[in-house]
């Protein structure tokens, strides 16, 4: 598998996450090929790394919930 650098990419928190601590998650643009996903709260354990589509589809399932 390939190694996809993700050091210059910018991390945004999701407007769902929790402003005191609690569930904080974080997306990452800048990389056509995957959406990385990670806990704001420990960066350094990595991230997860999404198909751009299978995001989409998971964001919209979460919006018509």
């Amino acid at each position: 598998m390939r190694a996809i650098d993700l050091s210059n990419v910018t991390w945004r928190k999701s407007s769902y996450s929790n402003p005191d601590g609690g569930a904080c998650l974080e997306v990452a643009k800048g990389n056509p090929a995957v959406v990385p996903v990670r806990d704001s709260k420990a960066p350094e354990r990595g991230a997860l790394l999404f198909e751009p589509g299978a995001w989409a589809g998971f964001v919209s399932a979460l919006k018509e919930s």
